[in-house]
């Protein structure tokens, strides 16, 4: 039979009684550096690995072909593709720099004026012309046709982004300070523009986009084509350039942050909480587009399955794969994919793309393909998050708009594009 004593001298009665006398504030403490442990690794942060490197950085990793030309004559004169990219410290980690991006990136007013091409089945877009920005009333010349000696960029945003979009408003302001001018090509449904056909925009429909290009060219006939793509945009703008190869009227492209492989995007984003949380805004961004087109999705889709959609591959199953007369949602995500193209690439391409990428996985980058074509430069970031790669300690920068300036500014003065643009030499290719 135990005895008080013998209860009281318990080792369990002991350690409770220990635990008693430590004061509250240190249970505080240690609940608060759990938080913080638990927050980090969430987020996957890196900042105790940059107080380590010195606030260093990574260098940046340059895929390409051993003889090309691209790299020679215009990539190594790129100062910002050969220097250490450092990611704000304050923000460290892809899933701030991702979250944060429409937040933290800050523009002048911009002033747009309106084109809106009607495409042959009745479809209607906006092309969105920069003509000034309020900080220093800065005019450029839009869409005026007079303006042949001075080059223009077409910019291809992302799965639910438009002309509006804080990263889009940034590298057109960023192009246009630089002396380009600048058009926004704005998705069907998307910036204020309803369907007004029974076709709808997907990640893998370029028809439209080659129609702009079309449009301009035709317009514009001296006027150097340049295009910059982003997230989805890039797909839709690389796939474009591997479909029509040496037909294209473009003399020179960026893509920023392409997924790449759709079918494997789609299983990336099913892998764990933190990718099926983007998935779930993705999909409602698709959702609120249908939602204000309910008619056309109706007749050319599932509208039920569309509405009720739960992620991206279940929208695009009762959608575009619809759309696109597909058996499966897989062969639709095979097809839509650039990557399989990326061969067929003749126009000097930079891709730019960041190993954290939370949205867009490293895997269904084409290493070997942009290896092997002369007219592609990969580069590749350790950190970056998705189309984010804040910089500096303010986070007012974005390292990849500057890299994408720098370049296209470079390779607009190279020597081989001026001949290309004046006729001298094949239409694409350095």
């Amino acid at each position: 039979m135990e005895t008080k004593n013998s209860i009281n001298g318990s080792p369990y009665h002991l350690i409770l009684k220990s635990l008693t006398l430590i004061p509250i504030t240190h249970y505080l403490l240690v609940a608060f550096l759990a938080f913080v442990i638990f927050v980090y690794n969430l987020f996957e942060m890196h900042i105790i690995d940059d107080i380590f490197s010195g606030f260093g950085g990574n260098h940046v990793t340059l895929t390409f072909e051993s003889s090309s030309e691209l790299y020679r004559d215009v990539v190594s004169k790129c100062h910002l593709l050969h220097k250490r990219y450092f990611s704000t410290p304050w923000i460290s980690g892809p899933h701030l720099q991702t979250i944060l991006l429409n937040l933290l990136v800050k523009t002048p007013k911009l002033n747009y004026e309106r084109e809106l091409f009607l495409y042959s089945d009745g479809g209607t877009v906006a092309l969105d012309w920069l003509m000034n920005f309020d900080e220093t009333n800065f005019q450029v010349n839009g869409s005026n046709t007079d303006a042949k000696v001075v080059p223009l960029v077409i910019v291809v945003p992302g799965l639910t982004s438009y002309s509006e979009s804080p990263y889009i408003k940034h590298i057109a302001y960023m192009m246009a300070k630089r002396g380009w001018n600048v058009v926004i090509y704005n998705h069907r449904g998307l910036a204020g523009v309803p369907l007004t056909s029974d076709c709808v925009y997907h990640p893998g429909w370029t028809e439209d986009l080659r129609q702009v290009v079309n449009h301009i060219h035709n317009r514009q006939p001296e006027t150097p084509l340049y295009a910059i793509g982003t997230s989805i945009g890039a797909n839709v703008l690389v796939k474009y350039l591997g479909e029509d190869g040496v037909n294209v009227p473009l003399v020179g492209a960026a893509s920023i942050c392409n997924p790449w492989d759709l079918l494997m995007g789609d299983r990336f984003l099913a892998r764990g909480l933190r990718q099926r949380f983007y998935d779930k805004i993705l999909v409602n961004g698709l959702q609120n587009i249908a939602r204000q087109n309910q008619d056309v999705y109706a007749r050319v889709g599932n509208w039920e399955g569309t509405d009720k959609a739960q992620t991206v591959g279940e929208f695009n199953n009762y959608s575009s794969r619809l759309t696109g007369d597909f058996e499966t949602v897989d062969a639709y995500h095979r097809w839509a994919s650039s990557a399989r193209l990326v061969m067929n690439v003749k126009v000097p391409l930079l891709c730019i793309n960041a190993m954290d990428d939370p949205v867009c996985t490293n895997e269904a980058i084409p290493f070997d393909e942009c290896r092997k074509n002369k007219n592609i430069v990969l580069a590749t970031t350790q950190h970056g998050g998705h189309i984010a790669f804040f910089e500096g300690m303010a986070g007012k920068d974005l390292w990849w708009a500057k890299v994408v300036e720098e370049y296209l500014s470079v390779l607009h003065s190279n020597k081989l594009i001026a001949e290309q643009t004046t006729g001298t030499t094949p239409p694409n290719g350095l």
